[in-house]
């Protein structure tokens, strides 16, 4: 599958709220649209944003629903942290550091989009915690259930 493209699909509310806040904002591209979704890219990817009739209530706490991008380039993290900064994009969660000094060590940040989903964008210390580092035994934070 090294030649493959992820797809997501999700929920929105506004397809121009959703067209300011991933293109002008996060700086993807813009595939199709109607007045009903639109096809984004996210670093290589496709995004498919469907408008829904009702407006869906917002998580308590970063999970269970979040999505985004891996940065293998602590570089390329903090310049999208930057520039999510500079476009006054909503943060769910300021940067910062998770788990520090252990093997799943990351910078992480969250934003909320005009739907309220949550984009996590992050960047591992030790790049083997991406897919490894299975004798740590841990994914995420329980006290981030409802924060």
């Amino acid at each position: 599958m090294s030649h493959s493209l992820f797809h997501l699909a999700f929920p929105i509310h506004d397809v121009g709220a959703t067209l300011r806040f991933y293109v002008d904002g996060l700086g993807c591209t813009v595939g199709r649209r109607t007045k009903q979704a639109v096809t984004l890219g996210l670093a290589g990817h496709q995004l498919v944003a469907h408008v829904v009739p009702d407006e869906s209530s917002k998580q308590k706490g970063i999970y269970p629903r979040h999505f985004g991008l891996i940065f293998l380039s602590e570089q390329e993290w903090q310049a999208l942290a930057d520039r999510a900064k500079a476009k006054e994009l909503t943060f769910y969660q300021q940067p910062r550091v998770r788990f520090p000094g252990t093997r799943i060590e990351h910078r992480t940040f969250f934003l909320e989009d005009p739907s309220h989903n949550l984009l996590e964008f992050k960047h591992y210390t030790h790049e083997s915690a991406i897919f490894g580092e299975q004798d740590h035994g841990q994914v995420g934070d329980f006290s981030e259930y409802a924060e």
